[in-house]
């Protein structure tokens, strides 16, 4: 019997109260909303183990076709836990990190929408810029600039 492989990672999945500002705000670091719509109905609490479900869905794209995150606005069932604010150790805790050509710049941008940053921009040797924001809603999310040889 052939052994079943891994053929690619389709998204990351974020829970959000406010879909329009979400989508807003990863329109403006460069993600395309690929599509919007309502998940729901008991066939598809059957996938996520709530039962009856409604669910508002952004999908939004990378530059290159290959990454995806899709928002997810719960109508039923209600939210039921808050991790927004949890520091960046928290156990099963759930970053992302885009690469951008110019970190200054994005994060110029991105304050507009009320980013801010976590701590500081840092270089790491001549490989990398590096930070973290806080998005719409808190959610954390790394920039990552490439220097160098890197670009």
């Amino acid at each position: 019997m052939t052994r079943s492989k891994l053929l690619r990672m389709d998204n990351v999945g974020v829970v959000v109260e406010s879909l329009d500002d979400t989508v807003a705000f990863f329109t403006e670091l460069g993600l395309t909303l690929e599509g919007r719509g309502m998940v729901e109905g008991e066939w598809a609490g059957r996938i996520t183990g709530l039962g009856d479900q409604r669910v508002e869905i952004a999908m939004m794209v990378t530059p290159d076709g290959h990454g995806r995150l899709e928002l997810s606005r719960f109508l039923a069932p209600s939210v039921v836990a808050d991790h927004r604010n949890a520091p960046v150790n928290a156990l099963g805790y759930l970053r992302a990190m885009f690469t951008v050509s110019d970190i200054d710049e994005t994060l110029a941008r991105l304050r507009q929408h009320g980013a801010q940053l976590v701590g500081q921009v840092v270089q790491y040797e001549d490989v990398y810029r590096l930070c973290y924001i806080r998005g719409p809603e808190g959610l954390l999310i790394g920039l990552a600039e490439p220097l160098g040889r890197n670009r």
